[in-house]
């Protein structure tokens, strides 16, 4: 019988990006407790990350039947006790399948996605994270309403055109969402490719 195909989705750019980013968590996370990784994708990230921050639980999630095959097959070679099987989850939901996380992570969404996915992203954040719990995203942000580099006015200009509604997001833009939530904006790092970390905490109890 033929054997059955590997569902093991593989990016370029996650090999290109996860020391720089997984740099940056190993400083920011809390040592311990339950990390929510929001549109995993591929898994790629999440089976590396597991891997090399062993003291964290790490819960892989994404809305899409074939990246959650992928996160399922990159778990199993992993081999990584902390990495927990993938959960469906539309961050747009009213309530998530996650209550409660220490911190939250988010790779490469919010310009590959309307606005409210944005907005839901962060209304789940508020209710999710505890008080001092770490919001994490990266990607590519406009600053001053301007592109950081010609390759991502490039980009932009390509999300834009497979659909209206994606787009490059200005730093302040998403900085104010957060903040209106209870997110406190508290340190932005410059990274590889004309990308930023971008990290923000919770500065109050689970809200709404």
């Amino acid at each position: 019988m033929p054997q059955a195909a590997d569902p093991r989705l593989y990016y370029p750019h996650v090999a290109r990006n996860r020391e720089p980013i997984l740099a940056v968590l190993r400083r920011v996370l809390p040592p311990r407790g339950l990390v929510l990784e929001i549109a995993s994708g591929s898994g790629e990230h999440a089976a590396y990350l597991a891997q090399n921050l062993p003291a964290l639980t790490w819960q892989p999630s994404d809305p899409d039947a074939e990246a959650l095959a992928s996160i399922a097959a990159h778990r199993e070679t992993a081999h990584a006790p902390n990495l927990l099987p993938p959960l469906r989850l539309d961050v747009t939901a009213e309530t998530w399948p996650v209550t409660q996380a220490h911190a939250i992570v988010c790779c490469n969404m919010i310009h590959i996605a309307p606005w409210a996915v944005c907005e839901g992203l962060v209304a789940g954040a508020a209710r999710v994270l505890p008080l001092g719990g770490v919001l994490y995203l990266y990607g590519p942000y406009g600053i001053g309403g301007h592109h950081t580099a010609p390759s991502n006015a490039a980009f932009d200009a390509d999300l834009r055109a497979r659909n209206p509604e994606w787009g490059i997001r200005d730093l302040a833009d998403v900085t104010a969402l957060a903040e209106n939530r209870g997110l406190r904006h508290v340190e932005t790092v410059e990274m590889p490719a004309n990308n930023l970390s971008v990290i923000f905490k919770a500065r109050r109890p689970i809200v709404d």
